[in-house]
C-alpha cells in the first residue's frame, strides 16, 4: 500500500529520515521497476541550497504545492525525484537506492533496469548494486522522466511509495552533497542506510579525514516510521 499524504506531512529531516527503506516502484511497459530508498537530502525553503529560497516560479511549482507532490528536475543532464513535504517550499531529494526484488517486482526485473541504465559511454551492464547509486542514476533505472511526474501525485496503478520492508538498523547523518561554499554546505541533511553505505553517491564512512560526531553521525535503531 504506497504511502499516506500524513506521511510526507512532516519535518523535511524526518521525512528524509524514513523514507530510508521505503520501497519506489515504477510501472513500466507493464512491469513494476522497484528499489529501495538508501540516501536522501533534506532541503528547507529558508536555507540557500533550497531552490525554493529563490522564489517561486512555474518550474519550481511543485515545492509550493502540497505533501507528497512529485519534483523533478534536471541535475547534470538527467532526471531528478524530489517529494515536497511540510512548509511551502520545502522537499525531499531521492538521491540513492539498491533494486527491491519481490512478488511484484521480480529478479527479472533488475535485468530491465539494467538495459535502461547502462554504463554511460561503453554501454557495459551495470552492477546492481549501483544500478541506483545517484540522482540521475536511480531515475534512469526506474525510467522515472520530468515530463511525465513533475508537480503530479503519486498514483498506486502507476508510481508510489510502499512501506514493505524492514527499516535500516542504523542511519548515516552527513553533510549533503554538491552544495557550493557559502550555501549553508556544513547541514547535515544527508542520510543514508548504514548497511548499504558502499551504494550511496559517495559513502562517508570511507573519507579519509571523515571523523565521527564532526563529519558525520550513527544514528541506531531509529523508531519505525507510520504509515
Amino acid at each position: 500500500m504506497m504511502l499516506a499524504h500524513a506521511f510526507f506531512n512532516r519535518d523535511p529531516c524526518i521525512v528524509a529520515r524514513d523514507l530510508l527503506g521505503k520501497v519506489l516502484r515504477h510501472r513500466y511497459r507493464g512491469h513494476w521497476l522497484a528499489c529501495r530508498i538508501i540516501e536522501t537530502e533534506a532541503y528547507y525553503r529558508e536555507e540557500k541550497a533550497s531552490h525554493s529560497s529563490l522564489g517561486y516560479t512555474d518550474k519550481r511549482r511543485a515545492m509550493f504545492m502540497p505533501p507528497g507532490t512529485i519534483y523533478m528536475y534536471y541535475a547534470r543532464g538527467g532526471d531528478s525525484l524530489n517529494i515536497s513535504v511540510k512548509g511551502e517550499g520545502n522537499a525531499v531529494l531521492i538521491k540513492a537506492g539498491i533494486p527491491w526484488v519481490d512478488d511484484r517486482s521480480p529478479a527479472s526485473n533488475i535485468m530491465l533496469m539494467q538495459k535502461l541504465n547502462p554504463v554511460k559511454g561503453s554501454g557495459r551492464i551495470r552492477k546492481p548494486e549501483k544500478l541506483c547509486a545517484g540522482q540521475t542514476l536511480l531515475c534512469r533505472a526506474l525510467h522515472l522522466k520530468v515530463a511525465s511526474w513533475d508537480a503530479r501525485a503519486f498514483d498506486a496503478e502507476h508510481f508510489y511509495i510502499e512501506d514493505c520492508g524492514p527499516p535500516p538498523a542504523s542511519i548515516i547523518q552527513t553533510t549533503r552533497l554538491g552544495i557550493p561554499a557559502g550555501r549553508d554546505e556544513h547541514l547535515m541533511n544527508r542520510f543514508i542506510d548504514a548497511e548499504h553505505a558502499d551504494s550511496a553517491t559517495k559513502n562517508p564512512l570511507r573519507k579519509r579525514s571523515g571523523l565521527e560526531g564532526v563529519d558525520y553521525r550513527i544514528i541506531r535503531r531509529p523508531r519505525r516510521a507510520a504509515k
